[in-house]
């Protein structure tokens, strides 16, 4: 009996610092799926949905662009999937034909070049999502409006190094009122650089105007902090980053992007410490839930990892050649268990 006294003290020590959301973006899922990969978990074929609920995940976030090989259609598919696993479902809306981030946030094709134009457009399209997923039985439990808006969204309208904040608070308000007219969301804020309080208190720190967005329109501020693209991205500036944010915001966080590579030669890392190898992933994400969890008033709350099993694109946009938490032909790696043993 006493021999299990410290298990028992470990595990209680982990479920009082376990995370609201233990995530994963999953967005490629058919796409790879469609070309030829079966996931297997202990050498069975199962979804991989089930494979990482199994594994301790509860959310999945599924990107959604305006045209395109992740339109709408992809991701009403997808997220019944999700539902059925009985994951919640955070759906990030990207407000372009493609990718949207730091650098490209292009208006979609067809969609109007004015700001009276694109409030108008934001709010129906948004307000047409959130009420496509609720019509087929899946409704959006977190809505994501804009990826990696630091610069804004839908430029040159709503760029703000163009045209300054105001466009974009008008664009995220309509946006958000076009959500809430048919349905009740959590409303999500995800921008890149987590780790640079300068750009995020940049952005929150003016994007509440009067008549346009305001703060309690936002229910979680979002992240994206990766090891390989800035060489300021390290635990300790996140630490700082988001106890400032906490601090100064007061909304919960989550690192809405992450990845961490078992593959990657000729990069600096931004944690040379940490192992390049499953138990690295490990490691890392431990790390992310540790500053997380030392955030003031329980602020910190979840860790989404990004394309987990995307499978023909192992470098997950990076110069590491790869991060996935499967192996090319689909079987998991031990790294599976980030969700149940490290957030």
């Amino acid at each position: 009996m006493f021999a299990l006294i410290p298990s028992l003290l470990l595990l209680f020590s982990c479920l009082a610092n376990a995370l609201t959301y233990k995530g994963a973006d999953i967005s490629s899922l058919t796409v790879v799926e469609n070309a030829g990969v079966h996931f297997t978990d202990n050498g069975q074929v199962t979804p991989f949905e089930t494979i990482i609920r199994n594994h301790g995940a509860n959310t999945v976030r599924i990107r959604v662009w305006t045209a395109g090989q992740y339109n709408l259609q992809y991701g009403l598919a997808l997220a019944k999937r999700v539902k059925a696993a009985g994951l919640t479902l955070v759906v990030d809306l990207h407000y372009s034909d493609t990718w949207a981030d730091p650098g490209h946030q292009a208006i979609p094709s067809g969609w109007p070049t004015t700001l009276d134009g694109l409030n108008t457009q934001i709010w129906e399209y948004t307000q047409n999502v959130v009420q496509s997923f609720a019509n087929q039985g899946t409704p959006i439990d977190i809505l994501q409006v804009g990826n990696e808006i630091n610069d804004g969204l839908l430029w040159p309208v709503g760029r703000i190094s163009v045209n300054g904040i105001n466009p974009v608070s008008q664009l995220l308000h309509s946006a958000i009122n076009g959500a809430k007219s048919v349905g009740n969301p959590k409303i999500l804020i995800h921008l890149a650089n987590g780790w640079n309080w300068s750009g995020l208190d940049s952005f929150f720190g003016k994007v509440f105007i009067p008549g346009a967005l305001s703060a309690d329109q936002v229910d979680i501020i979002g992240v994206s902090f990766y090891p390989f693209y800035d060489a300021g991205a390290t635990l300790s500036a996140l630490q700082s980053s988001l106890t400032n944010l906490a601090n100064t915001f007061g909304k919960p966080i989550v690192v809405a992007e992450t990845d961490w590579p078992v593959s990657c030669s000729g990069v600096h890392l931004t944690e040379p410490s940490i192992a390049v190898s499953t138990s690295g992933q490990e490691t890392w994400v431990n790390d992310i839930k540790n500053v997380l969890a030392s955030l003031p008033n329980g602020r910190g709350q979840g860790i989404f990892y990004w394309e987990p099993g995307w499978v023909g694109s192992a470098a997950l946009g990076s110069a590491c050649a790869d991060n996935l938490l499967v192996s090319s032909n689909g079987a998991t790696r031990d790294s599976i268990n980030i969700f149940s043993q490290d957030m």
